[in-house]
């Protein structure tokens, strides 16, 4: 008999992190599932932002398959910018209602493209039961209407759906998830609804998504979250308790741990408008990724860019060729790495920018986290992530990889673009 499956995704973890955790025994729960697994190295997507990073786990799809371009960008067939919530002040300058709108339906509904197929969609459609806890790319087959009238529209999500607290597809007690967020209050809401899950066997599939980490890593920086890491070994382990413990556990579930990004120590902030210096684009940008779209040619605003202080890398497309220009040099990308898949989403900017070591893009409300850690960027320390699987598979490759080993746990084909790549 096929064992169920749990994703656990922490987010923002990096190797470093989780390595030394589970020397040290530091996170219980975490060391001893890796004394049960097998962990690797393995990389995200490029910009190495949560919206992209989970778009790329749910469907199997990188940026050019799954068309979801960045925390925030620019709308070109609605002429406005859409904004997923870079911080409180952003989530204000676009507008508070705007934001709550796209980042919670409209990336799921409209953003996310059609022909992108989530595990959630895939594994229903062949009869199986999945669940989703506080997963923002969650679209599923199964209508859910918010517990709080008038706030949000319908969404469809996997059969079991909760997110924090606005969709529960059942009562579970869990507590409020948004009150005490710096103390983990969303990781405490997400453990109680596992459990409750868990103690029911009511799943197939269940993603479990634990996003205090990276919100302690922002305001602390990689090294100094280690009490909100502690927190998220509590809420996985509140799984394994639900079961009877590591033994019962694992008798009755397979599973995949790994971040979504990393991060790394930021020192300074730039604007990305300044950079651009060009009254004529438009700039979307927030942590360590930004992107310009334009009327005209990419190529001479790329250039200056990747001459300029701050600027680590940016990429730009000139008919069906895709370049990198940093440095003062210029180079043309091979087809299918993850620059390549960037510039190929047709959401993303002419021109998409990777900033320098330590530093970071202002997002429209003029926050940064200088001082702490971000992400976003192209380079190694954004983009690798910590990759453990107890059960039978390999630990993939790559975060694009995750969706297909969940289809392929459970003998359902994966998509054509999931299958090539």
């Amino acid at each position: 008999m096929t064992k169920k499956l749990i994703l656990v995704v922490i987010d923002g973890l990096t190797p470093d992190v989780f390595e030394a955790a589970v020397e040290r025994r530091s996170a219980p729960t975490l060391a001893a599932l890796a004394d049960a697994g097998t962990y690797t190295r393995a990389v995200s997507t490029f910009p190495s932002l949560t919206p992209v990073c989970l778009a790329s786990l749910a469907t199997g799809g990188g940026p050019d398959v799954h068309h979801i371009p960045h925390l925030v960008w620019y709308h070109r067939a609605e002429r406005r910018v859409v904004e997923y919530g870079s911080s409180f002040g952003a989530m204000r300058a676009a507008g508070t209602r705007r934001v709550i709108k796209d980042a919670i339906v409209e990336m799921n509904a409209e953003h996310l493209a059609s022909h992108a197929v989530t595990v959630y969609e895939a594994l229903e459609d062949s009869g199986l039961v999945t669940a989703a806890v506080n997963v923002p790319c969650y679209r599923g087959r199964t209508r859910h209407v918010a517990t709080v009238p008038g706030v949000v529209r319908p969404v469809n999500g996997p059969r079991r759906f909760f997110y924090y607290n606005l969709f529960e597809s059942d009562v579970t007690g869990a507590p409020f998830a948004v009150r005490g967020r710096a103390l983990g209050s969303v990781d405490a809401y997400a453990a109680a609804v596992g459990r409750w899950l868990v103690t029911r066997d009511g799943f197939d599939f269940l993603f479990f998504y634990l996003p205090d980490y990276d919100f302690a890593s922002h305001a602390l920086g990689p090294a100094g979250a280690d009490e909100a890491l502690a927190r998220s070994d509590r809420a996985i382990g509140a799984l394994v308790q639900a079961a009877g413990g590591l033994e019962a556990f694992l008798e009755r579930y397979d599973m995949v741990v790994c971040s979504d990004h990393g991060q790394t120590h930021v020192e300074r902030a730039v604007r990305l408008e300044d950079l651009v210096g060009d009254p004529q684009g438009i700039v979307t940008a927030s942590n360590r990724a930004g992107m310009v779209y334009l009327d005209g040619d990419a190529r001479p605003v790329a250039e200056r860019l990747g001459r300029s202080e701050g600027i680590g890398l940016a990429l730009f497309r000139e008919g069906d060729e895709f370049y990198a220009a940093r440095n003062g040099g210029v180079e043309r990308l091979e087809r299918g790495g993850r620059a390549w898949q960037a510039l190929a989403n047709p959401n993303a900017g002419e021109v998409i920018v990777s900033a320098a070591a330590g530093v970071e893009f202002m997002d429209q409300g003029g926050r940064h986290h200088a001082g702490g850690g971000s992400h976003g960027s192209i380079d190694d320390g954004d983009s690798l992530v910590p990759m453990l699987v107890v059960g039978d598979a390999s630990p993939p490759p790559s975060i694009t990889a995750v969706a297909p080993l969940v289809l392929e746990h459970f003998g359902v084909e994966a998509p054509a673009y999931a299958r090539a790549a």
